[in-house]
């Protein structure tokens, strides 16, 4: 890589305070929604396992990661941004009970805001590392305690920290009403917009054991609707490590409801030679999202000299077996790369895809388009 590249995608990533900056959007889960999103009596609990006070809910996620144990007590600080042996546990993450949909509420100095406040914010409030086999006890029972036996396991992206995965997971979770078991999985990002060659290494590296936790997580968990979802960089490693262990394990297909993968960060045309036909031939339902305003993406493209799979500008992703859906102008985040998260509509049709298992054909927010390169979906003005 030239350092003219490694200049661009940091002045352009440097737009916003990390990949994880919070938007204002939607109206809180308290109040009435329009039918762009999910209804307000399918909110989630806002407290799990008795933990609640009284302006903020927790929501209560599971964890693997391989980055390393730092040493400090501290939630925010207990994980790092070195490569180590795969670890387990669970996490508590405030969610304030004027959450708005789509919103990772952090504070603000504009507000006058320089310290965390649970009513106020998400805010990751105690990490508890387990052993593997109570890991997984605990998640089995929380999986069997839904109604479906489900949960989701979500891999984050380039310039994520340990925390912000957290918090991340429990906005995806609450916002979706999920009723199952929300597990994260944290690789060693940098969690800093410089970092970005040393996250593609750390990806690469982190596949393995990706591989590894997911073999478990389908053998282990007792959930009989799996449903993955990977963000930008993280796609990298989740679409390698699903179509490899769907190869070997083929009787664990049936249990994989969706995989869905937003903003992928993966050469495009790598991505259609060799690693879409790997995924559809497990014949499972591929939901993907791409915008033509990414500018993670579009720096991406400077620093690789390629298109990216997420990237819309010079033509979308379709192909058989994966229903791609263009969310081009959907997005009101500054860097426009964590619209999976942070804009309305694409959550509201995540909602009706998990919420009703409904394809993006019967899924009223969106529209078809018929192209020469195949059909893929828009959203609806």
């Amino acid at each position: 890589m030239t350092i003219k590249r490694l200049i661009g995608i940091i002045v352009l990533a440097t737009l916003v305070y990390g990949c994880g900056q919070s938007s204002e959007m939607a109206q809180p889960p308290g109040e009435s929604k329009s039918e762009e999103g999910p209804p307000a009596s399918e909110s989630a609990p806002a407290s799990i396992d008795g933990l609640n006070e009284p302006d903020y809910g927790v929501v209560r996620v599971f964890f693997a990661t391989d980055r390393n144990l730092t040493g400090s007590g501290k939630p925010d600080e207990m994980f790092g941004v070195e490569r180590s042996d795969l670890r387990y546990g669970i996490c508590d993450v405030s969610i304030p009970r004027d959450h708005r949909m789509g919103e990772l509420e952090s504070p603000s100095i504009w507000k006058l805001e320089f310290r965390e406040d649970p009513a106020k914010h998400l805010v990751l409030l105690s990490v508890l590392v387990q052993p593997k086999d109570q890991y997984f006890t605990d998640l089995a029972a929380r999986v069997r305690a839904s109604e479906k036996a489900s949960a989701f396991l979500f891999i984050h992206g380039y310039n994520v920290a340990f925390k912000d995965a957290a918090r991340r997971t429990a906005q995806i979770s609450y916002d979706l009403s999920f009723d199952g078991a929300p597990v994260f999985y944290s690789w060693p990002s940098q969690g800093t917009t410089p970092g970005y060659t040393v996250d593609e290494q750390n990806i690469e590296w982190a596949q393995a054991n990706l591989k590894g936790f997911l073999e478990d997580f389908f053998n282990r968990s007792e959930a009989q609707n799996v449903y993955l979802i990977a963000h930008s960089m993280g796609n990298r490693a989740l679409t390698r490590a699903v179509a490899s262990l769907l190869t070997e394990k083929p009787s664990l297909r049936q249990r994989l409801k969706e995989i869905i993968l937003t903003a992928p960060d993966i050469d495009a045309e790598v991505f259609k030679r060799d690693i879409a036909p790997a995924l559809t031939r497990s014949g499972r339902p591929i939901t993907l999202y791409a915008s033509s305003e990414d500018l993670a993406l579009i720096a991406s493209k400077k620093v690789h000299g390629s298109p990216r799979a997420g990237d819309s500008r010079e033509g979308l992703v379709v192909m058989p077996g994966i229903e791609t859906i263009d969310a081009t102008g959907t997005d009101t985040s500054l860097l426009g790369h964590s619209y999976f998260a942070e804009t309305r509509s694409v959550l509201s049709d995540i909602f009706y895809l998990i919420k009703n298992d409904q394809r993006a054909e019967q899924r009223f927010g969106l529209e078809k388009v018929d192209a020469q390169a195949g059909t893929y979906w828009v959203f609806k003005k």
